[in-house]
């Protein structure tokens, strides 16, 4: 009698979830942010559905003058003495994957970096800014964007199996490093948010492959602020089987839960190409099945590590973070935890926070970049 009552009650809120997905179909979607300074022929670009990879790309080709010319420090670093290069290829899975890499001009490269973007993000926005202050400072940097994100190929913010997004990863970052320009170089990932499982990811399946990582607010666990409640939770991973692409995740504004600068906040809708919309049903289910399994094997994390988040971070949690670095097998591992700091440390603090962040990462990439050499 307990379990026909119990099926009922499940069946009686799967309907109701459908019910209630029905109506917000139904809805009138809200208008299009609209851009200052941007002319009809623009608008019409950025409004256009970005599901598919052509309409991102041809949104970003327009907008990318505005993009990098905007008032944050992180767009502010020169370039000159950098070369940068992008390209797309076709990976192993038939998608096109666009990458980009911006290395001294003058000098050899300390180690390479590899970059890692969070959920929110691509590889040709904050991450741009990230990139080239790192190779001011005399480091190689790798970026990709995932399939479905950015300008690679994909729809639009899906992940199917998280594994073959890590798969995906590996495969493009593992062409590079076996450039024979690039070979003898140490090689660290970098990590931000998502990023960071995905990177903790690269390093399970590859245990000896890297130098070590920079994981910043790593994402090892989803904040509870953030997840559904447990009921609510349960009826969305069911019905993920049934709709896997909807876009029916109930979601805080993830820009105003990351950033703590107001002005900085302002900036995340410039971002043409990132996915905003609500977490599609199978992605959220991806990404809450990632981090309960890199949660159970922290002590498996044998490289050298550099943890850092924000203490009041409400996106990513902190104290799953301070969990790795206590039960990381590794005799190298560094965790810094930043007062009053959120989610977006390069790229949503004041200024001097995103200054001292910085200084950190490159502080320990040095270190760590000369004892490899040595």
């Amino acid at each position: 009698m307990a379990l026909k009552s119990s099926n009922l009650l499940r069946s009686h809120l799967f309907y109701g979830f459908l019910l209630k997905w029905r109506r917000e179909k139904s809805r009138v979607m809200a208008k299009p942010l609209k851009f200052k300074g941007v002319d009809e022929e623009l608008q019409k670009i950025l409004d256009a559905n970005m599901d598919e990879a052509p309409a991102r790309r041809r949104a970003r080709e327009a907008f990318k003058h505005i993009q990098l010319g905007l008032d944050h420090i992180l767009f502010k670093t020169p370039l000159d003495g950098l070369k940068m290069k992008e390209s797309y290829e076709v990976n192993s899975r038939g998608l096109e994957i666009f990458s980009k890499s911006w290395l001294p001009q003058t000098s050899y490269p300390k180690a390479m970096v590899f970059f890692c973007h969070g959920y929110g993000d691509t590889c040709t926005f904050f991450a741009e800014g990230i990139a080239r202050k790192l190779a001011s400072c005399g480091y190689g940097v790798f970026a990709m964007d995932y399939p479905g994100f950015g300008l690679s190929e994909g729809l639009h913010g899906y992940i199917h199996r998280f594994d073959w997004l890590v798969d995906d990863v590996i495969e493009q970052y593992t062409k590079i490093k076996e450039n024979p320009e690039f070979r003898t170089l140490p090689c660290y990932l970098f990590g931000e948010s998502l990023g960071g499982a995905v990177a903790l990811k690269m390093h399970l399946k590859q245990p000896n492959a890297w130098s070590g990582a920079c994981l910043v607010a790593p994402m090892c666990k989803i904040a509870d602020d953030m997840v559904p409640p447990w009921i609510l939770k349960q009826i969305l991973i069911g019905v993920a089987n049934i709709l896997p692409k909807q876009k029916l995740v109930p979601q805080k504004d993830l820009a105003e839960a990351a950033f703590r600068d107001i002005k900085k906040r302002e900036l995340t809708p410039y971002n043409v190409i990132a996915y905003k919309d609500k977490p599609r049903l199978r992605t959220a289910v991806e990404m809450l099945r990632t981090t309960a399994e890199i949660e159970q094997h922290l002590e498996k994390v044998s490289l050298p590590i550099l943890i850092l988040h924000g203490e009041n971070d409400i996106v990513t949690d902190p104290a799953v973070s301070k969990a790795l670095y206590e039960k990381a097998s590794s005799s190298d591992k560094n965790i810094i935890i930043y007062k009053d700091a959120g989610h977006s440390l390069l790229e949503g603090e004041p200024d001097d926070m995103i200054n001292r962040v910085f200084s950190d990462i490159i502080s320990w990439l040095d270190e760590h970049s000369s004892n490899t050499a040595g």
